[in-house]
């Protein structure tokens, strides 16, 4: 869902734009409105907000016979999942606002909004990132660096080093030195998955795990960088950190893809290969960890590929879910098997 602020203006202006990708409910009433309903306005100590309609009549609400909030939702999602589609498919080109507008069939404004809404990013980055994703494919299959740039439709070398930098990883040395002079935000939210915390150095997403509480997991990423100034993270400080996370937590929730963020690896460079490798996996399909030592050139590492998948501490993001035994069981998985099935499934049912 969006951050609490922007659903509370959402709703304030009655933005149809945000309708789909967050329901709100009325204590007083016990109805659930879509954020553009036309009611009277309710007093903002009484709302409380939900990722859709299933969410909020679990908690006791009903839908709102007015603004009928789970009507048509599903085709705008439809639209902006199929949208998405189009721009991984022709990721190599240049695709302006207006001509996704065209595809789209509306406004380039109107387009903007309810994107960024449904995905949790706008148009433009969700397009850097699908060439970013051609890029990691080209380099993997051995093509040159000049040669990459251009499959992934990138217009010079200037404009890749500024994304790519990003997700190339730290050295190992920094991580070993606890974190020493960084400064490490968090955002925690409650998902359909348990607790989850998320944590970003100035390079990109550090640390993103699930476990017992907010408490224990702060605790273990303070443990993970003892000498880094670790705090949490205000929406008006860290609006990418709040927006990773709300993006992430919609793909745990929904058919919204997995969102392509800047990762700050810390691990040896054996372990960053693999991870690296487990990035390029598509969404869906699943590898044995001999695959995944084939893969990064290491055919007889296949026991120190389990042990880095292991050792992942960005849960999700790097998809280490996607690792399966050798006969097909699901194997381990460091945030419970349990999680790891409910991934793939829902994985497996939006391919």
């Amino acid at each position: 869902m969006p951050s609490e602020a922007t659903m509370r203006e959402a709703v304030s202006s009655r933005d149809a734009h945000f309708d789909g990708s967050f329901v709100y409910g009325v204590v007083t009433t016990g109805v659930y409105c879509r954020p553009s309903c036309k009611s009277r306005p309710a007093k903002p100590a009484n709302m409380r907000f939900f990722a859709g309609g299933e969410a909020a009549e679990s908690a006791g609400f009903r839908s709102c016979k007015r603004c009928r909030p789970t009507a048509g939702v599903n085709s705008t999602a439809h639209l902006m999942q199929s949208l998405a589609k189009y721009i991984d498919k022709n990721a190599d080109q240049p695709l302006s606002l207006d001509l996704l507008s065209e595809q789209a069939h509306l406004s380039p404004t109107h387009l903007q909004r309810t994107f960024k809404a449904a995905l949790g990013v706008s148009p433009k980055a969700y397009h850097d990132a699908a060439r970013l994703r051609l890029l990691k494919s080209s380099l993997k299959a051995g093509k040159s660096v000049l040669d990459s740039i251009g499959d992934a439709g990138f217009q010079s070398t200037s404009r890749i080093y500024g994304h790519a930098a990003r997700s190339l990883g730290m050295a190992p040395s920094v991580y070993r030195a606890g974190g020493l002079g960084e400064a490490i935000a968090y955002a925690f939210r409650e998902t359909e998955l348990g607790p989850l915390l998320m944590a970003a150095t100035d390079h990109g997403v550090c640390f993103a795990q699930f476990g017992e509480s907010e408490a224990a997991l702060v605790a273990q990423l303070k443990n993970e960088f003892p000498q880094a100034k670790v705090t949490a993270s205000a929406m008006t400080e860290s609006p990418e950190l709040n927006a990773w996370i709300e993006a992430l937590e919609k793909h745990i929730a929904t058919s919204a893809p997995c969102p392509d963020v800047p990762l700050d690896l810390r691990g040896t460079a054996f372990q960053i290969r693999v991870w690296k490798f487990l990035l390029g996996l598509p969404s869906g399909s699943v590898v044995s960890y001999a695959e995944v030592a084939q893969g990064i050139g290491a055919p007889k590492a296949y026991r120190a590929a389990a042990s880095a998948c292991a050792t992942n501490r960005i849960a999700v993001l790097i998809p280490c879910h996607r690792v399966l035994r050798g006969d097909g069981g699901l194997g381990g998985y460091r945030w419970g098997l349990e999680r790891k099935r409910v991934l793939l499934d829902r994985e497996r049912s939006h391919r």
